[in-house]
């Protein structure tokens, strides 16, 4: 089952199955959830779901659905009420599950604002469960209440709202527009009685407050809303027509003083760990709030800082939501193994004596990395108060936010007294290479490429990947056929299947997929590629941070194999003059250059490349066709789709006159290339001047013609 793989063992085919799956089931449940109050997932089991699709996504960002979930906000609304369209987007927030997330969110604020030495301020509050509602107010008087609906447009409930009392109808001294949201809820005591009082109608029995208040909101009578007892507390604004403060902790106060309930418990903190603080003295109260809250939101206090971080398409880079976990138990430890997974990444797994959480019996846990077994985060700081993880240690359990169950705590007074620190190990369990962990990386990885099992068919798999060798009809699924039959266990190996199936050592016909037609038209499409440009055949060998842009600089600098290869000889102690000029190339750093020293220098690993090199004719790198073309030294975009030339054939044309092709839309981009559904890069470039050519413009501008006769 594909749900049962971790994020990084799922190849490109089972990724894309998997978000088709992720996709559908949190559509449905956001359905359920929003429009008909009556949801089939609970909060950790769609925070589980929804995490998993983010995380393949960024894993897989070309797989990315154009409906994703991802992209939406809350479900659309129902048909049932008038529909309003917000003047300022009602967005959800990011969710964070551990201390490790919240840290890592503080880093990325620090890092954008350019303030990575200074204490950022945050304002923390409970984030209850219930139903988000804004209400705008013109000159003082409440003029519309709107439901979230999918963000961009809501559901008018503006009769129905006027009938909770604790909502002002009118306010004094605030501006001509001002538009209030929070969160409309019911309290655990109110929610008790009004089931008793369902029961004995024999009337719908409610779930959950969150369910009842939203199902009491969302009523078309609105004697039935004014009957339920709802409440609503103030966190937050929308359209004003002058600010109301400069911070988000005076912000809240002086929706307060409007006459709006905001909760007791906000705080204005200071760093990560006042957050953390916070958090745990919320959860501690949490049994006795009297209403349901899953957890604390945390959010930039400076109003500039916020406009400074923006937004991402669904939520606020200023504010996440640390949410609590579903539910613990302790378990003893039992051991620690380490997987490979196809990336080459060391990955610690804790292996539990059983135990049950929220309903499911969990005998495994994720340790993430080396660090996080020491009780500290990637900088450095203590997590879990810096208490490491043993084996034999008694821990807390929790599911919430991974499929894979995490480790919350350890029980130091129940460690034996003889336990040890582990020990991280410097080899891969799968082949023996070293591994190695390179500085501001998180995980320690196998160097041993290919070579290692466990990275085998990925790596294959990337080997004649589009952009790579890019051979037709020998995809993900083929490349394991052959990796399990043994046929091919190397990249070389693609090159010799011909001749092994002459000489009548494999047959291919009358397998699973193959007959005499399509096994020729595979080995006609492998011989094709025998004969290949320098900067694919070093990408292609899926060497760690050498990806096509490097892979061209490296090309463009030693122009062929053999002396690209010398040079990484000579370069093997990092010393002489052959690693200095490694360096020196524009866009190499060190990182890139140590591991292309490595991969060369590995005895096994150099078998592997020098095997392959024998059955190839590769190219050496072409100097530019036309030094004073008018596109020389220009730096050009491309976007949308082209018509008359692939995205790798464009970008290869416009290197070969002399141009730098980009990602980006910039101040220092020349040219934008654009085609059919070109978006928001050719949007940009329109804002910033750049002027925007279209496929046939771009080609008579290099005279395409010239290219092919050069060829």
């Amino acid at each position: 089952m594909l749900n049962d793989y971790s994020v990084e063992d799922l190849d490109e085919v089972e990724a894309k199955k998997e978000l088709i799956r992720l996709n559908e089931i949190l559509d449905r449940a956001n359905s359920d959830y929003y429009n008909n109050d009556a949801p089939n997932l609970s909060d950790s089991e769609y925070d589980i779901l929804k995490k998993r699709n983010s995380d393949i996504e960024l894993r897989f960002p070309n797989l990315k659905l154009q409906n994703s979930v991802s992209n939406k906000v809350g479900s659309k609304p129902s048909n049932s009420f008038k529909k309003i369209k917000h003047s300022v987007k009602m967005l959800s927030l990011a969710n964070g599950f551990d201390e490790q997330d919240i840290i890592d969110f503080d880093h990325r604020i620090k890092k954008i604002l350019g303030h990575e030495d200074t204490i950022i301020t945050y304002v923390a509050e409970p984030k209850i469960d219930g139903l988000s509602l804004s209400l705008k107010y013109l000159d003082g008087k409440l003029s519309q209440a709107t439901t979230r609906g999918d963000g961009e447009v809501g559901e008018n409930v503006t009769e129905n709202a006027k009938t909770i009392q604790n909502i002002p109808k009118n306010i004094h001294n605030a501006p001509s527009i001002l538009e209030v949201r929070g969160e409309v809820y019911m309290s655990m005591d109110d929610f008790n009685k009004l089931n008793i009082k369902q029961e004995k109608n024999n009337a719908k029995v409610f779930a959950n407050p969150r369910n009842a208040a939203a199902g009491s909101l969302r009523q078309l009578d609105r004697s039935v809303t004014a009957s339920r007892p709802l409440k609503f507390y103030a966190y937050a604004w929308g359209e004003v027509s002058t600010p109301i403060s400069d911070t988000q902790y005076n912000a809240i106060n002086k929706l307060r003083d409007f006459g709006f309930s905001t909760n007791d418990l906000t705080k204005k903190c200071y760093g990560p760990k006042e957050l953390i603080h916070h958090y745990d003295k919320i959860s501690n109260k949490r049994a006795d709030l009297g209403y349901d809250i899953d957890g604390v939101v945390y959010k930039v206090d400076n109003l500039l800082f916020q406009d400074r971080l923006g937004y991402r398409s669904t939520t606020p880079r200023w504010a996440i939501a640390h949410k609590f976990p579903a539910e613990i138990a302790k378990t003893w430890l039992q051991s620690i193994e380490i997987q490979v997974g196809r990336t080459g990444a060391l990955s610690p797994v804790a292996r539990l004596k059983p135990v049950n959480v929220g309903g499911v019996i969990v005998s495994n846990a994720t340790l993430h990395n080396e660090d996080y077994i020491k009780g500290r985060d990637s900088k450095g700081n203590l997590i879990r108060g810096g208490n490491d993880i043993r084996e034999g240690d008694w821990v807390h359990i929790y599911r919430a936010g991974d499929v894979i169950p995490k480790i919350s705590d350890v029980d130091i007074s129940k460690r034996n007294s003889t336990s040890k620190p582990y020990s991280f190990p410097t080899l891969c369990p799968e082949c023996n290479s070293p591994s190695e962990r390179i500085e501001g990386d998180s995980v320690a990885r196998c160097i041993g490429g290919i070579t290692c099992p466990a990275q085998a068919v990925q790596g294959l798999a990337h080997f004649v990947s589009r952009g790579a060798f890019d051979i037709e009809g020998l995809g993900n699924r083929q490349i394991e056929q052959f990796y399990e039959l043994g046929w091919v266990k190397e990249p070389s190996d693609i090159f010799k299947l011909k001749l092994r199936y002459e000489n009548g050592i494999q047959r291919l016909e009358n397998r699973d997929g193959w007959g005499k037609k399509s096994a020729n038209n595979l080995f006609n499409a492998i011989e094709a590629k025998r004969k290949i440009p320098l900067n694919k055949m070093l990408y292609a060998l899926g060497i760690r941070h050498v990806g096509e842009n490097s892979a061209s600089l490296l090309s463009k600098h030693y122009k062929s194999f053999d002396n690209l290869r010398k040079s990484m000889d000579e370069a093997k102690n990092m010393e002489d003059k052959k690693w200095s000029e490694l360096l020196s190339i524009d866009g190499v750093g060190e990182i890139l250059a140590k591991t292309i020293v490595q991969v060369f220098c590995n005895p096994s690993q150099r078998k592997i490349i020098d095997n392959l090199v024998d059955e190839l004719e590769i190219e050496s790198e072409l100097n530019v066709l036309v030094s004073d073309s008018a596109v020389d030294g220009k730096v050009v975009v491309f976007t949308g789709s082209l018509e008359r030339m692939t995205r790798s054939e464009a970008k290869i044309s416009a290197e070969k006159y002399g141009a730098k092709v980009s990602g980006s839309v910039s101040k220092k981009t020349d040219f934008v290339i654009a085609g059919p559904g070109a978006g928001s890069k050719e949007r940009k470039a329109i804002e910033l001047g750049v002027k925007v050519l279209s496929e046939t413009e771009w080609l008579d501008l290099i005279d395409i013609n010239k290219l092919a006769d050069a060829k």
